[in-house]
């Protein structure tokens, strides 16, 4: 398998990290986990057409992991996709789907461009398979299975959140965790795999930051929570992601960390903290997310 981080950011608009996507490919298939903001930008850096994306995970809700679900379906049927995308996700995901395009937000934009023969030809790709899953097995083709469970990020009752399992037909297998506190799912989930991908979105010291202010915490992994899992999942490697921008040297987006953390520490140096912080609990081999990282499983 070969995994891209399209996006290694959170929530926040940051000029240097997109928003949290991930592509596995396998053979000749292409699954995208999440769709954040310049998913569809980000896989044509990388060197992929994104009408060859026929299947698209989605983890959970949060903005910052699905505004770009639209841009991506819009830009493959003007690219002439053909083949039907299906669309995985957590409940919700159908009601969220069905008010993107012919029925909903896009309505005028695809009626418009509807009207010349070429777009008429595939209209069926705005028309995307929507499978809402739960925890089990939610996915299996000749290429891969995607094992889903439980993590604990947004209260279940108001959307549930999932980390996913990739095992390929090889043998290999890629975990993502998804947003999340530590969870005992996600370790048994992630068990011996060859690669955990796992969110660390702030450092311990924003971290008390945000607890001595009263922003929650409980929501996100630190650092040396991560260490915990990936040497109780027995992970074979690891790669931290989902940085709440606490590495930026923007001005513009630091007027607006200060909230979140010690303004102060901001920087690239913080980063040296996280890790740390990781090192601490796990001394597997450890990579720190960037946009476009390649990672041969």
């Amino acid at each position: 398998m070969r995994v891209i981080m399209l996006g290694t950011g959170a929530a926040l608009a940051d000029p240097d990290r997109n928003h949290t996507a991930i592509l596995i490919s396998a053979g000749e298939r292409h699954y995208l986990v999440d769709c954040g903001h310049g998913a569809t930008r980000q896989l044509m850096r990388a060197g992929v057409d994104p009408i060859t994306v026929d299947t698209l995970l989605l983890t959970h809700l949060h903005m910052d992991h699905i505004v770009d679900v639209p841009f991506l379906l819009l830009s493959s049927w003007i690219f002439g996709k053909q083949a039907t995308t299906t669309v995985l996700g957590p409940s919700g995901t159908a009601d969220f789907v069905g008010h993107l395009f012919e029925n909903g937000a896009f309505a005028k934009d695809i009626a418009a461009r509807a009207q010349y023969p070429q777009r008429q030809k595939n209209l069926h790709v705005l028309r995307p398979e929507v499978r809402e899953y739960g925890p089990g097995r939610i996915y299996q083709d000749e290429a891969v299975t995607v094992t889903a469970c439980h993590v604990e990020h947004i209260p279940r009752e108001v959307s549930p959140c999932f980390a996913l399992r990739f095992d390929a037909a090889d043998g290999r297998s890629v975990v993502f965790s998804g947003d999340t506190a530590p969870c005992d799912t996600l370790i048994t989930l992630a068990r011996d795999c060859d690669l955990l991908i796992h969110e660390c979105t702030f450092p311990q010291k924003a971290i008390d930051f945000r607890s001595r202010i009263g922003i929650g915490t409980w929501a996100h992994t630190s650092p040396s929570d991560l260490g915990r899992i990936a040497t109780a999942a027995r992970a074979k490697s690891v790669v931290a992601t989902h940085f709440g921008h606490f590495d930026t040297i923007n001005p513009v987006l630091k007027t607006h960390l200060a909230k979140h953390m010690p303004i102060e520490l901001v920087g690239p140096a913080f980063m040296d903290e996280v890790v740390a912080d990781i090192r601490r609990g796990y001394a597997g081999p450890l990579r720190m997310a960037q946009d476009l990282m390649t990672i041969d499983v």
